[in-house]
């Protein structure tokens, strides 16, 4: 597994960077907002990376921050999801806004990403929901952190959510209990569904 890749920015185009470390230079095929974060030609620069490897290539692709490569790696795990559309899915945004998106099942957001179509949305809410959503079991099981943090921060019902559980309410519970409650914030979302709650 090749980690993360080093070196000075020589080449910049539609879907992929040139990055050369020690005379020897590497292409990297990355999101349009892994792009949008990086240096100008000539500079130093870093990405993590992901190593795809097929009968016959491979391919290496770059990350500008650690959730963007975990989100990554989660559509991978998803029926008929290969690189090339987990790269489309990464590119509708930054990965803290398509975590939101899922974690609150939001496949009309997905859709909106060039060749993501409605079922293949569909199916990446239904397998990732519960891998990102935070406060949930399986989170932890499958080190998603990171991705939960950021969705938490892009979403403040996600974490109200989160902080209902931390009450004690059953994640069963919450749905319903957040699904009145009206506000923008953290605190009003969480204040009407504790109102909601006490009945």
């Amino acid at each position: 597994m090749i980690d993360r890749v080093r070196g000075t920015l020589v080449d910049l185009s539609q879907g992929q960077v040139v990055i050369e470390v020690g005379g020897v230079g590497l292409q990297l095929a990355v999101s349009s907002n892994t792009i949008g974060s990086l240096p100008p030609l000539g500079e130093p620069v870093m990405l993590l990376s992901y190593l795809a490897v097929r009968e016959d290539a491979l391919q290496l692709y770059g990350f500008g921050s650690p959730a963007e490569r975990e989100l990554f790696t989660l559509l991978l795990g998803v029926q008929s999801v290969g690189p090339k559309l987990a790269l489309a899915v990464l590119s509708g945004g930054d990965p803290a806004h398509i975590a939101s998106a899922i974690a609150t099942g939001d496949a009309a957001r997905l859709t909106a990403t060039p060749g993501v179509g409605k079922r293949t949305a569909e199916r990446i809410v239904v397998e990732l929901r519960d891998k990102i959503a935070p406060g949930l079991s399986s989170a932890a099981s499958v080190g998603s952190a990171a991705l939960a943090t950021a969705a938490a921060a892009a979403d403040p019902r996600i974490e109200a959510r989160l902080a209902l559980e931390g009450l004690g309410f059953a994640p069963g519970e919450l749905d319903a209990m957040l699904a009145e409650s009206e506000g923008d914030t953290v605190q009003e979302l969480v204040s009407g569904a504790l109102k909601r709650a006490r009945g």
